[in-house]
């Protein structure tokens, strides 16, 4: 066995280690520099041959980053769902292990530092998009473009969204990987080479223009954290409270504003669990408020359709004439929305039963147009719900449908105090440099935000609290290139990983296994 090949325990340790110091990239702490060496001690955990070994060290790198990332879902629903949803979203990490072997053994990357940073790279973000689209439709938390909503990286948004992030991070933190083996080997020329690229590639990012200026005016308005009264599970079992603390946060309003100064008001998802389409009483708060601003409201409602099921809704209501415009919510979440496979998902936790009625998934965008005399025009509301701001295509079909500033309406409520809002502002912040818009977090409880089209928070909520939010938003209706641009890059990255891999495969045949067992 060559000497500078690591034992077998330590690339544990490494990817152990590694793992949590990604973590520690997203919120909190947020510490966006860390992704960059816990992909750096990935990568060097991952330098022998064997397949099997490294999907090993994936997992253990998966689990050390996804069980304390994502401690949010044992505060929502317990411990077996948390450990089972880790291990599943780990398992993908393994695949990216086993991928990165084989592609690896291909002469032309196991002999060339330039190409496997190349490669390592299109087989992480290739492994992101995967594990965001399947199983069950995905699960795009912890993409590492979402922890860099602070870092100087974040402006490729704009470029390619998040897939060219992710790349980038996957990418400077190879580099530093490969700086310290040249290191090792006293390759000074080479070492200062790969560290100045890694820091140039970083500092390349606030050369990046950003438009944050209105292009069409400005959209004044209201956005009502109402709160709820209990957390947990059972947070809305007091439904009528729910609404009522709502509606008071939308009186709350006119301590800030008069009476017609606004033109819309934000609630958020589940703001009124009572369908105000069926219930009189529900319509009439509704719209005794919306009259008292003077504005019309986006509620966040649920809707039960008499051939079973249930819509997660948000309704445009507009004074005086109830509902004018609905988005239905695209993308339940499995096993929290709907249950698929009950009665297996039974076995592992009696809690599923908790769901009684499946949620159905919308079929249109998430596109709400609002009526503004103001402006004398209609103005698009790009609206997703939730879970949704995680999902590339959910987020650009909104703002491609006619967008001009982005709404992400959400409850938090479940995810007790927990970094599950934060986590989920630095993804609204990120869709918002992604596609230049203004942008408004709206929680049930916080974290709620407003957010400038480059990503800066201008005002934000905390948790568990009732609190009100006016703000004058930034009108766009020019598309970045990464909205442009679509699932283009995703797609094209998926394609080379699957090229480096069987070309890895076949090149392998010809190279003996010990001349590659250490990476160039």
């Amino acid at each position: 066995m060559p000497a500078s090949r690591p034992s077998r325990w330590w690339t544990l340790v490494l990817a152990a280690v590694g793992g949590y110091l990604t973590r520690l990239a997203f919120p909190a702490p947020g510490w966006w520099g860390a992704a960059f060496v816990g992909i750096a001690l990935l990568y060097l955990a991952l330098r022998r041959d064997s397949a099997r070994w490294n999907a090993l060290v994936g997992l253990v790198f998966g689990l050390a980053f996804f069980l304390p990332l994502i401690t949010w879902a044992y505060d929502a629903v317990g411990p077996v769902p948390w450990i089972a949803l880790s291990a599943a979203e780990a398992g993908m990490v393994a695949a990216f292990g086993a991928a990165w072997s084989w592609a690896r053994r291909g002469e032309a990357v196991w002999r060339s530092g330039g190409l496997q940073v190349v490669v390592f790279t299109l087989l992480w973000v290739a492994v992101e998009e995967l594990r965001s689209a399947w199983p069950f439709g995905g699960f795009p938390w912890g993409r590492l473009a979402f922890s860099q909503a602070d870092s100087p990286l974040a402006p490729f948004a704009s470029w390619a969204g998040t897939p060219l992030v992710s790349g980038l991070v996957v990418a400077v933190g190879v580099l530093l990987a490969r700086s310290f083996v040249l290191a090792r080997r006293v390759a000074a020329l080479r070492t200062a080479a790969a560290l100045g690229l890694a820091l140039v590639v970083v500092l390349l990012g606030l050369a990046v223009p950003l438009g944050t200026l209105p292009e069409d005016g400005t959209l004044r308005v209201g956005a009502v954290q109402g709160n709820v009264p209990g957390q947990g599970l059972d947070a809305f079992g007091q439904r009528a409270a729910v609404l009522h603390n709502h509606v008071e946060g939308t009186y709350a309003l006119l301590d800030q504003v008069d009476q017609g100064d606004l033109d819309l008001v934000l609630w958020p998802e589940n703001g009124t669990d009572i369908d105000p389409q069926v219930d009189e009483a529900a319509a009439k708060a509704i719209d005794t408020a919306a009259t008292a601003v003077g504005a019309p409201m986006l509620v966040g409602t649920v809707q039960y359709p008499p051939t079973g099921g249930r819509y997660n809704t948000a309704v445009l209501w507009e004074p005086g004439q109830g509902v004018v415009a609905t988005y239905t919510k695209q993308h339940p979440a499995p096993f929290a929305e709907y249950i698929p496979m009950r009665p297996v998902a039974r076995l592992f936790s009696k809690d599923v039963d908790l769901v009684t009625r499946d949620m159905i998934p919308g079929d249109r965008p998430g596109y709400v147009p609002l009526d503004s005399p103001r402006l004398g025009r209609t103005v698009g509301i790009g609206d997703v719900i939730c879970f949704e701001v995680a999902y590339d295509a959910l987020v650009r079909d909104a703002v491609r449908a006619g967008g001009e500033v982005l709404v992400v309406q959400t409850n938090n409520a479940t995810f007790g105090h927990s970094d599950e809002s934060t986590q989920q502002l630095a993804m609204s912040r990120m869709r918002a440099i992604e596609h230049g818009r203004a942008t408004v977090q709206i929680s049930t409880v916080g974290v709620s935000a407003v957010i400038a089209p480059n990503g800066a928070v201008s005002q934000r909520t905390g948790l568990f609290t009732a609190d009100q939010l006016v703000a004058n938003l930034a009108l766009r209706q020019s598309l970045t290139p990464a909205t442009r641009l679509g699932a283009w890059p995703a797609r094209l990255v998926e394609a080379l990983a699957a090229v480096t891999v069987v070309a890895g495969a076949f090149g392998a045949a010809r190279v003996r296994r010990e001349a590659r067992g250490v990476a160039a």
